[in-house]
């Protein structure tokens, strides 16, 4: 388990690297050490994500049967976490072919540790979907508002992470865009999900 100090040291880089300066890269562990312990940002984002998890598993789940609400809960943790890690276990084969191999672990420890803030960041529209029941103007334009904002800033991170330039930073950033949304809609469909999933 990574220290405090060391967990805020890579989430301020990661949040560095999302305004798109490239001096985050600094603060942030690029070492084989390093690249596991990126993943411990499932662990920081984990509370963000049980919040919108639990609003959505009541909205689409049994809502008389709590086992019914719980068994859609670890569904919809299945369907987040696979459309944030399968992309990016996907990418370390097609990497080397993009001309993007040297930036592959530099790419993936900031990606998870921008993803453990993008996670807290949409953590009002959550909890706005935990209290107020749906169909719910408000809730939609915080979570528009909010998801949009964290495209801009994933953009940016990628970009300055990779480092070749706005065209192949973009290009990255909406080959792994698809991607997430292939994963998400995929495990959604496997497992059986329909209606609105918490999303990553």
């Amino acid at each position: 388990m990574l220290s405090a100090e060391e967990t805020q040291a890579s989430l301020t880089g990661a949040w560095r690297l999302m305004l798109g300066k490239v001096d985050g890269l600094r603060l942030l562990d690029l070492s084989a050490d390093g690249f596991w312990n990126s993943f411990f940002a499932v662990v920081v984002a984990a509370p963000a994500l049980i919040v919108g998890w639990v609003g959505t598993a009541n909205q689409i789940g049994d809502p008389t049967a709590f086992a019914g609400r719980f068994g859609m809960l670890i569904r919809l943790a299945t369907v987040d976490l696979g459309s944030w890690m399968l992309p990016l276990f996907a990418l370390v084969l097609v990497a080397p072919r993009i001309g993007i191999g040297d930036r592959f672990v530099h790419y993936v420890v900031a990606s998870n540790w921008a993803s453990a803030i993008t996670a807290w960041i949409m953590l009002p529209s959550a909890l706005i979907q935990l209290i107020l029941p749906p169909p719910n103007q408000f809730f939609d334009l915080v979570y528009l508002s909010l998801f949009a904002l964290s495209l801009v800033l994933i953009w940016r991170m990628t970009i300055a992470v990779i480092g070749k330039g706005v065209a192949v930073g973009a290009a990255v950033f909406a080959g792994m865009l698809i991607a997430s949304f292939v994963v998400l809609f995929g495990l959604a469909a496997i497992l059986g999900i329909s209606g609105p999933t918490a999303g990553t």
